[in-house]
């Protein structure tokens, strides 16, 4: 063999490729990680607009060079919707966000909203290879599928996933929040008459009361659901099952399967003394009136209550939602009580940095033991148990423990316990034959969803007592293959 013909053999060799994409995956690797856009503290802390302002086409593209296109791409095994993440990145990269968004629909219900909400650091950039092998920041996922689906609703170019014909076969949905909305999505998408029972005057669940419009616009919601629409979900609004049809009337009605999507409204409280004053109040309430009844209007028919020193107790999203809208709502001094210490919180870094940019207090390693009233009965102080760390617990979080005789008076005219929730028992004690844990959470097989009534599946937070978005659609998506394939 000559030279020339040793030279031309090497050429066309495979490892000449897979060193050109070496070289080409190096350069992409030394790309910066994009920051998201958002509104300036100083404005957007006395307002109720977006904070975040997603990416520019140009960002959005950049971003998408860093991924690296793995051959086993391990960020797809941490989404609970399983979305073909590296499709839809390349989508991107090469301008074509339609498709990216499309892409993304044929396996999320709600990506605008996922993309806005999702604790993606804590699933599938946490899998990234960024993370896993080279110790560098990922690639900024939730970023990305943010901006395809703002992309696609701001350019009036708005896709709806293809839908099998009709089988003549009615399910019944209970619940409009996430995992309702999720299982609804892919069961329409099977052919399935589908009609969602939502208890409030709202569609949306968790979405709409439970989630301020400065992390999530209502606006958003409605356009998802909307599109669920035009695949032929249809929604019934004030109707609670248990109270105004019960189990037995959708039988007689002609539905064959019941996804219950309930979820867990009900909060938990410390059931320490003062708990029962005017202006203690959990997190449930308190957004809720102010996300869907205008109780921030002074105006409004129900008024909820305002507070100049506000203390929210607890360390996740929720408290963070609740202490930062008390701020917008004009609170001078807005605290985060937590028994933990900042490393402990469960809510997200974003939103911890968000609060403490719009002005939070942080009080951490506190831990309310009593509230104190005045003479009308108003919540007017709390005395707080200084607390340092243990050992880990359970949740491998390392315990709170008292230190002894470290107490001290805070003032405060509103209380807002965020402490945790609970199924609401309505639905489960409305259906005879159901196994219900002594929490009040349905028991399902966790591979199917299913009940222990073989018509009747589950998820969400009334199977889970309270989790996330995308893992209440994780459950609603396994529930629509499980039923199907026992329907079909």
């Amino acid at each position: 063999m000559t030279i020339e013909e040793l030279i031309a053999q090497r050429r066309s060799e495979p490892w000449r490729d897979e060193l050109r994409k070496s070289k080409k995956n190096k350069e992409r690797a030394d790309i910066p990680r994009v920051h998201m856009n958002e509104l300036d503290p100083g404005v957007r802390s006395r307002n109720r607009e977006e904070v975040n302002l997603g990416l520019t086409a140009e960002q959005a593209m950049q971003e998408a060079q860093r991924c690296l296109d793995c051959p086993n791409p391990t960020c797809m095994n941490g989404c609970p919707v399983n979305i073909n993440i590296p499709t839809f990145i390349k989508y991107i990269e090469k301008g074509e966000f339609l498709n990216a968004a499309k892409t993304l629909k044929e396996t999320s219900a709600l990506p605008a909203v996922c993309g806005r909400v999702c604790p993606q650091e804590k699933q599938c950039e946490a899998r990234c290879i960024y993370i896993q092998k080279m110790k560098k920041e990922p690639v900024a996922i939730g970023y990305l599928e943010r901006f395809a689906a703002d992309y696609e609703r701001e350019s009036g170019q708005i896709s709806v996933p293809e839908v099998a014909e009709k089988n003549g076969k009615k399910i019944a949905v209970i619940g409009s929040g996430p995992a309702g909305l999720s299982f609804a999505g892919d069961m329409a998408k099977l052919g399935y008459e589908v009609t969602v029972f939502e208890a409030l005057h709202e569609i949306g669940g968790v979405l709409k009361y439970g989630i301020p419009e400065f992390r999530l616009p209502n606006s958003i919601v409605d356009v998802e659901i909307d599109n669920l629409c035009q695949m032929g979900v249809q929604f019934i609004t004030n109707c609670i099952i248990g109270k105004t049809i019960s189990y037995e009337d959708l039988h007689a009605d002609g539905f064959q399967g019941i996804f219950v999507a309930s979820g867990a409204g009900l909060p938990n409280f410390m059931n320490i003394p003062g708990e029962n004053l005017v202006g203690v109040m959990s997190s449930n309430e308190y957004l809720t009136r102010v996300n869907l009844m205008d109780a921030a209007n002074p105006e409004s028919d129900t008024p909820v209550l305002s507070g100049k020193n506000v203390a929210v107790i607890g360390g996740g999203n929720t408290a963070m939602d609740s202490v930062r809208t008390a701020h917008r709502l004009g609170a001078d001094r807005a605290m985060i009580v937590y028994r933990r210490s900042e490393e402990e919180m469960p809510a997200r870094i974003e939103e911890v940095k968000h609060a403490k940019e719009e002005g939070v207090e942080f009080m951490t390693l506190h831990n309310p033991i009593e509230y104190l009233g005045d003479e009308h009965g108003r919540v007017r102080q709390m005395r707080l148990q200084q607390m340092e760390l243990g050992e880990p617990d359970a949740s491998c979080r390392r315990s709170p423990v008292a230190i002894e005789g470290a107490i001290k008076t805070v003032d405060v005219d509103l209380v807002i316990v965020s402490v945790g929730v609970s199924p609401n028992p309505l639905v489960p004690s409305s259906i005879q034959g159901l196994e219900v844990t002594r929490k009040g959470t349905i028991v399902v097989n966790e591979q199917t969803m299913c009940s222990a009534l073989e018509d009747v599946y589950a998820g969400g937070d009334i199977v889970r007592g309270g989790a996330t978005v995308i893992l209440a659609m994780g459950d609603g998506r396994k529930a629509a293959a499980a039923m199907h394939e026992s329907l079909k």
